[in-house]
Order: structure tokens, then C-alpha cells, then sequence
């Protein structure tokens, strides 16, 4: 059974995993097995529940610890959970946080590459990227929009941080994900390339170029296994990127348009490549 735990203040020391530890000391780098993220709302709580993912503590509004809260306490067994007013929430999280609730979760281990890739059709590359909401929306139109995996540069911003997790609703604990290493077959973009060859998969940048081919072009539909690369907001993929891949690949645009945000040219390529 939950233990319900009443805070006069946000200084109390049991909540400081809410209040004081930054992105980069919930990730805990020299210890990833002792990483924590925080996820937001009931809704994304329960999604990364039933992803499996362990819950550590709960933080939120004192009248939903019987209301909104009630099924995500319910399912977290005996973990404390920390209560404290409106005003003390909303002072936390800078925002109005209308279902109040905020949980502590184990960070997991991650999977190999070829773990992520092993079984899919159609797969995500994520090259520095380094917007948390760009990389939210992106984790979600891949779930919503048939990706079964997504791979990250190092450079990438971190999907579990708190903004990514939100925008996300909670994507980022659903559909498998890691990052491309510094090692030596890893790296990225060529020896990465290779080796995503040899597991079957054609490479397509998505990327303004004089030789790109349009997004419904039958040959990319036609690709049995196909990992699509989407790059930077600003510059998007260094020319190095470009010329490894085995496609380039262009959004059709109008008006004199010449590019769509990396989030929402994303969810365009997931729909239209999307394995079927």
C-alpha cells in the first residue's frame, strides 16, 4: 500500500529528484543503472507502466492522491508518495499542471542496435538533434505512424528528459530506441551505414538536394527494409551524412516553401514510408 507522505515545502529532501537534481544528474552517467527520469500526467504514467518501466516515487496535488491520481497510486504499490498544493506544483513545474502528478522511473538499459533493428521494417535515425520537444514529437508520430525502432546520434537530445517525455505522451517508453555508439562500428555516419546494411537496411536522408528523389517514389515504398534519417533543425544533414546514405529524399513542398520543422517533416516521411 502507497505511503502518503504530506510536504509543507518544496525543500524537503525526499522530493528532491523533483526539485533540485538537473537532466543530467537524473541520468546519472557515472551509474546508469541508478538513473531516473521524470514522467507527467496520469496518462503518460500509465504508459510507461505498462511499458514495464519501475516506478520510484510519486509527487502531486494533495485532492488528486483520491481522484486523478488514485489508479496511478493503485498500481505502484507500497512507493511513497509525496502531497502538496496547487500553488507548490504549479511552482515546480513552472507551468499549470492540470492532473497534478508527477512519478519518479528507473531509467532502463537500453537495447543494442541490432536489438532495436533485428525484427523491423522501417527505422528511425535521429542525427543531432537537440530539441527535447523536437525529439517528444518525433518519438511520437513514430509510434503512432508504424516505426518499430528509432536510433540516435550522441549528440541527440535525451528522449527521457522531462519535456521530451511529455510532448512524447509518453511514446518514448513504447517504441524500442538507443543510441549509435563512438565505437568502432557504430560510429556515425559511415561504419554505422555499413552495418546497418548488413542487417538489410537501405539508408534514406531526408534532405534538400539537386539529386533527391520525391517521398513517393515507388522504390522507396517498394525497399523491403528501410532506415530513414532525419537531421539537425537548423542545417540539417552534413553533406558526409547525405552522400553515405543510398537515397536522398525530398518533401514535395508549395507556395515556395522550402522546408517543413524537423518534427512535423517527420510524421509527412513516417506516413508515407511506413512499412504496409
Amino acid at each position: 500500500m502507497a505511503q502518503i507522505i504530506e510536504i509543507s515545502d518544496l525543500s524537503h529532501p525526499d522530493v528532491e529528484v523533483y526539485t533540485r537534481l538537473t537532466e543530467a544528474q537524473l541520468r546519472n552517467r557515472l551509474r546508469p543503472e541508478e538513473g531516473l527520469f521524470i514522467a507527467e500526467s496520469p496518462k503518460v504514467i500509465h504508459v510507461a507502466l505498462d511499458a514495464g518501466y519501475e516506478p520510484i516515487s510519486l509527487l502531486t496535488e494533495r485532492k488528486h492522491v483520491d481522484g486523478q491520481a488514485a489508479d496511478v497510486i493503485a498500481r505502484c504499490g507500497d512507493i511513497p508518495v509525496y502531497t502538496c498544493s496547487f500553488e507548490q506544483l504549479t511552482e515546480l513545474t513552472g507551468y499549470h499542471l492540470a492532473r497534478g502528478v508527477l512519478c519518479a522511473m528507473r531509467r532502463p538499459a537500453l537495447p543494442s542496435v541490432e536489438e532495436v533493428c533485428r525484427d523491423g521494417r522501417r527505422i528511425v535515425v535521429l542525427d543531432t538533434i537537440a530539441d527535447a520537444t523536437n525529439i517528444g514529437a518525433i518519438f511520437r508520430s513514430a509510434a503512432a505512424l508504424g516505426m518499430d525502432g528509432v536510433l540516435l546520434t550522441p549528440t541527440c537530445c535525451d528522449p527521457l528528459i522531462r519535456r521530451a517525455v511529455r510532448v512524447s505522451m509518453g511514446t518514448v517508453c513504447q517504441i524500442p530506441w538507443t543510441y549509435l555508439t563512438d565505437d568502432s562500428y557504430l560510429n556515425w555516419p559511415q561504419p554505422a551505414i555499413t552495418y546497418l546494411h548488413t542487417l538489410g537496411y537501405k539508408i534514406a536522408a531526408m534532405a534538400l538536394s539537386d539529386n533527391s528523389i520525391s517521398l513517393d517514389d515507388p522504390l522507396l515504398a517498394a525497399e523491403e527494409r528501410l532506415a530513414i534519417v532525419m537531421g539537425t533543425e537548423g542545417d540539417g544533414l552534413a553533406d558526409k551524412v547525405i552522400r553515405a546514405c543510398d537515397y536522398t529524399v525530398r518533401i514535395p513542398m508549395h507556395h515556395g516553401v522550402d522546408s517543413l520543422n524537423v518534427a512535423a517533416a517527420s510524421a509527412v516521411a513516417f506516413w508515407e514510408l511506413r512499412g504496409r
